[in-house]
């Protein structure tokens, strides 16, 4: 028996692999990696495409639980004669939405909101003033910012019940005015000619800041070059404003005015807090809310929920079309 020397090759061992079949050994290893490669990158492909998907599923079944499914709720309780409370809803047909329109203590309360219309276009001018002039370098800037945004971020409760002690009879506005000789101050809040401007006038003080935020940013974004060119041409802030602030934030603008005629038609917390609707202060929101919960009419109230939401549709579809939203370039 032949021993084998150590490194040696086993005498009954296969000899060297020829060049031609190690060549297709590699071959068959390359295709194998190259299946496992693929099936892993087409799992891992699949995986890419619905992960999106996955997560934009979460989002719209929370947008349709919370949102449409309620407004298909709200379309439905408006045909029907619901109290509320019972089982039963019997059908009605337009004739919730036929009493919104033709019921004299409804649809004019609509008018109140005029004021606040009106009020919404001093508050988008004080916003933009402001923010046009502390978007430049203002001593003190980041304390104005605070303190015009500040009011905002209050509860819409503390500040009905901080603006009722300002305009109670004796109160802090009373006490001031009387510093300048006024002895016989209005009724604020009890004089049917004058509540409006005065719950309209807080309104403006409370949501002047989300403006003024919104102005101040899209400001900021409008490249600083264009303001030292119109300098080196001898134009001043005011045609700096006209020539390049304002185009640059048209479509803010227009954002700005939406909100503020939806927010002028669905006015609820500060009149609620302040006047609960008295005195001619009522508006179409309180009016909705008391239908439902106070006389227990929730089909008509949903009747007028729904004229709401289709009012301020078209006003903002009309608001669209008389001001389009036209694309900017000012480089």
């Amino acid at each position: 028996m032949a021993i084998a020397t150590p490194g040696a090759a086993p005498a009954d061992a296969p000899a060297a692999l020829s060049a031609p079949v190690r060549g297709r050994l590699a071959g068959i290893t390359r295709r194998a990696g190259r299946r496992g490669r693929q099936g892993g990158s087409a799992g891992g492909g699949l995986m890419k495409h619905l992960t999106p998907w996955l997560f934009l599923a979460a989002a719209v079944g929370l947008l349709l639980l919370f949102t449409y499914w309620p407004a298909a709720n709200l379309f439905y309780y408006s045909i029907t004669d619901w109290d509320g409370f019972d089982q039963t809803k019997n059908l009605v047909g337009f004739d919730n939405y036929v009493q919104v329109f033709t019921d004299p203590r409804i649809f004019p309360v609509f008018f109140v909101s005029l004021y606040y219309f009106v009020a919404s276009f001093f508050q988008i001018a004080i916003a933009l003033y402001f923010a046009t002039i502390l978007s430049f370098s203002t001593r003190f800037s980041s304390f104005f910012r605070g303190v015009l945004f500040f009011p905002y971020l209050i509860n819409g409760v503390a500040v009905g019940f901080v603006f009722l002690y300002l305009f109670q009879p004796g109160g802090t506005l009373d006490t001031a005015l009387s510093w300048f000789g006024v002895t016989d101050p209005p009724q604020w809040l009890g004089d049917p000619d004058i509540v409006n401007w005065s719950l309209a006038g807080t309104s403006v003080w409370r949501y002047t800041g989300m403006g003024f935020v919104l102005f101040l940013g899209a400001i900021q974004s409008i490249p600083h070059e264009l303001y030292e060119a119109a300098e080196i041409d001898g134009a001043n802030r005011w045609a700096q404003f006209w020539a390049i602030i304002f185009p640059g934030i048209r479509r803010v603008v227009g954002l700005t005015v939406i909100l503020a005629i939806s927010g002028s038609l669905s006015v609820f917390e500060v009149p609620f807090i302040m006047t609960g609707g008295a005195n001619g202060s009522n508006t179409f929101v309180i009016n909705t809310l008391q239908t439902a919960f106070s006389y227990r009419q929730v089909g008509l109230a949903s009747a007028m929920a729904v004229v709401l939401l289709f009012i301020v549709l078209i006003v903002t579809w009309i608001q669209r079309k008389v001001f389009p939203d036209e694309k900017v370039d000012l480089t």
